[in-house]
């Protein structure tokens, strides 16, 4: 069928044609983002998750909403080996301009911008991927200790000082957050405590892999207090089945019984890859209705680009201690697997090869459901370890 109609959109963070099974917890960060412009408390969200399962494309979602609704907002990413005031000076600077511009700014709005000031000129000197320089007097005293836990804490009481003076909520986005290294976590989990206490409009929206969990236990003790951690997982088949459904019906074309239960049994219902599996299935149909026959022609096209892009990409990453031990992994199956078992098959001791299993954490490529437990992040990366890694 023609290129230029097919509706799936396959890609890093790319809104599918229909964003099907996420309702709830939609309308859960509304009444969240409500409730804190309107001075009561609500816990702050950080979506967990594997990869695949759409995360970004929620929190971009929510961000957007968020803001058409009037709320100060400011999405991030969290890249790898990146410090956390390094990741917020210059964003924050833009977002709170923007606030001190409208019509109803008032001194609360500069005072935040001072605050930032003094906050970037005193984190220069521990953190050096600060690049921003700020022609802005900041007020003595205010955020400029140079004590990250301190400052942190300062200046999102300025900010949340800033949007209630507005009648609105500042609601700071970040992606990937299980990459902020755990003390400056801790610091972040702290200056959302402080406003939380205070009574100020501010509040958290992130996502992360399934260890972000642990990562903010660890970080902080108050954190399952501050925060829920709402899991997104694949979709139901009955919502899988309408991500591919709906958006096709649009186009006048329809899916056999079949060809629908072929995709969603060979993507196990993970978002991303349903998008995938739509894609190739409508370039290989000659037309509708898309057949289970359209659909293994699709398997081979999709497995093969995957193969080249999705998996590879996060495999070329790794060291090659760290390929045997995800290879001993896949032999084992899809997972969670115990420690121990993994250990067995590459014939070598618990102990000896915890360090490839933490720098694997580390990396984003595995993680613990529960305590002696080691489960992949990217869903179908054992098949792909198997294709690539025969022996």
């Amino acid at each position: 069928m023609d290129a230029r109609t097919n509706p799936y959109a396959p890609g890093a963070g790319t809104p599918p044609p229909e964003l099907a099974g996420r309702d709830e917890l939609i309308d859960d960060a509304a009444i969240a983002l409500d409730r804190i412009r309107n001075g009561l408390t609500a816990k702050s969200l950080l979506m967990v998750g594997l990869r695949g399962v759409g995360k970004t494309v929620l929190l971009n979602r929510i961000c957007r909403d968020a803001e058409c609704r009037g709320f100060a907002t400011l999405l991030l990413e969290a890249p790898e080996d990146r410090s956390l005031p390094g990741l917020l000076a210059a964003p924050l600077h833009s977002a709170l301009v923007k606030m001190s511009r409208r019509a109803a700014a008032g001194d609360a709005a500069r005072r935040a911008l001072g605050a930032l000031a003094g906050f970037v000129r005193a984190m220069k000197v521990n953190f050096g991927d600060l690049g921003i320089g700020l022609d802005i007097e900041g007020e003595p005293g205010v955020a400029d200790s140079g004590h990250l836990d301190f400052d942190l804490s300062e200046l999102f009481t300025a900010v949340g000082e800033a949007a209630k003076d507005q009648n609105t909520a500042f609601a700071l986005f970040i992606d990937e957050l299980q990459y902020v290294e755990e003390s400056q976590f801790g610091d972040l989990v702290a200056a959302l405590h402080r406003t939380a206490q205070r009574q100020l409009p501010v509040t958290l929206i992130g996502a992360g892999l399934p260890q972000l969990v642990a990562h903010a236990a660890a970080a902080k003790t108050y954190a399952e207090r501050l925060f829920s951690f709402p899991e997104i997982g694949p979709l139901p088949e009955d919502k899988a089945r309408y991500a591919l459904e709906a958006p096709a019906r649009k186009r006048n074309v329809v899916f056999h019984p079949d060809a629908l239960s072929a995709i969603v049994q060979r993507t196990q219902g993970y978002p991303y890859f349903l998008q995938e599996w739509g894609k190739h299935s409508w370039a290989c149909a000659e037309a509708s209705p898309i057949t289970a026959q359209d659909v293994a022609a699709a398997t081979a096209q999709a497995t093969a680009e995957l193969d080249a892009s999705f998996f590879r990409a996060r495999f070329d990453r790794l060291a090659p201690s760290e390929k045997r031990y995800l290879r001993a992994m896949a032999e084992l199956g899809p997972g969670p697997h115990r420690s121990g078992e993994i250990s067995r098959m590459l014939g070598r001791g618990v102990r000896t090869v915890a360090p490839t299993r933490a720098k694997l954490i580390a990396k984003g490529m595995i993680y613990s459901p529960a305590h002696g437990d080691t489960g992949f992040t990217v869903p179908l990366f054992d098949e792909f370890l198997r294709r690539v890694m025969r022996d």
